[in-house]
């Protein structure tokens, strides 16, 4: 049935989406330094600043699902929020008639599922920004040039994630089964994540995958040219040395995307606020980046809580008819979340590593 303002769900979607995009151009520009003619790195209250302005950006994002989310796929009468509600959140205890108080709990879900979404984003984001910190290690990379590669780095995820997600949520809506598959892939993540966290990581430069690809199929340039990824020498194009970094970071992201997106699929099936909370994490991954670089020490337990969480969500994918019979729902998902990043932060701080010892 149609909806009775005449506008179709998809429409309205199309159009929520597209204003969402027009935003996170805007705030890239700005975040990112479009704007910006000079190459610096960004300091430890700068980057505190903006984590938490993008934090607040978040939480104003779920203030605006929890008074106006039902807009988002144009809920306008019973059989619309019916139709969606079967559609995406099918455990949702709907009020029958009372149209206004089921909107209300469909609006106090949504959003409960947006940040949820966003904390899990934004905590396996960390262990993603560690590797990236060990590639411009790894590759000698100038940290004044750091800001550069990870403007373009971010936008390529986003296109990333944007097919990772729609693509991920066609499959789930046609093969439940799927489900199960994304859940045990998250708990041997979570498992070997675990098993690894005293290993010390290292990369190859020269041996990496991506290294070799390019490399046999461009010119690459044998040294870094400024903040350039491409350049022109007697009449030849070259690939810069830097451009490879941008590769293996978004290689690298890509790698993480199979782990993360997933996750946010144990919270909610709809590609929207999955979307959302992914970009929302995205975005302020450069601020974040620059302040994990400062306190990274401090937070040695993240990584074990990361691997907790990770085995958590993949052992509520695969038991989710289970756990929503017992009446385990999203609220109860964003208290475990809250309650493991608590706790490995807690321990850290409690109980801090050798390195912090022998400082001191």
């Amino acid at each position: 049935m149609r909806p009775e303002s005449g506008i179709h769900p998809l429409s309205s979607e199309v159009l929520y989406f597209s204003l969402f995009i027009v935003f996170i151009v805007a705030v890239l520009a700005l975040d990112l330094g479009l704007f910006s003619k000079h190459d610096k790195q960004m300091s430890f209250r700068e980057a505190l600043l903006w984590t938490f302005i993008w934090v607040c950006c978040a939480l104003g994002f779920y203030m605006f699902l929890n008074a106006y989310g039902h807009q988002l796929h144009n809920i306008t009468d019973w059989n619309s929020l019916q139709q969606v509600a079967d559609r995406y959140a099918s455990d949702l205890d709907l009020i029958p008639g009372d149209f206004a108080a089921s909107v209300a709990v469909y609006r106090q879900n949504l959003a409960l599922e947006f940040i949820t979404g966003y904390l899990i984003e934004y905590a396996l984001s960390v262990d993603n920004i560690f590797v990236i910190i060990l590639i411009f290690s790894s590759f000698n990379v100038e940290e004044k040039y750091h800001k550069r590669v990870l403007f373009w780095g971010i936008l390529g995820a986003i296109l990333m994630r944007c097919a990772f997600i729609f693509s991920g949520s066609a499959l789930v809506q046609s093969f439940s089964w799927i489900f199960y598959i994304f859940g045990a892939l998250l708990v041997f993540t979570g498992i070997k994540m675990f098993m690894d966290k005293d290993n010390d990581e290292s990369i190859d430069p020269q041996n990496h995958p991506v290294v070799k690809f390019f490399s046999k199929r461009f010119s690459v340039y044998p040294q870094y040219v400024s903040h350039h990824f491409f350049i022109k020498q007697s009449g030849k194009f070259f690939i810069t040395p830097l451009f490879i970094v941008l590769m293996v970071i978004e290689f690298t992201d890509l790698i993480f995307a199979v782990d993360s997106i997933p996750a946010v699929f144990s919270i909610t099936e709809d590609p929207y606020v999955i979307f959302f909370s992914n970009i929302f994490a995205i975005i302020g991954l450069r601020s974040l980046f620059f302040l994990i670089t400062k306190v990274m020490h401090l937070f040695h337990y993240l990584k074990t809580g990361l691997a907790v969480l990770l085995t958590f969500i993949g052992l509520k994918m695969i038991f989710h008819h289970w756990l929503q019979e017992a009446g385990f729902g999203t609220f109860h998902s964003l208290m475990v979340v809250l309650g493991v990043l608590a706790v490995s932060i807690l321990l850290s701080l409690i109980f801090p590593g050798k390195k912090e010892v022998n400082n001191s």
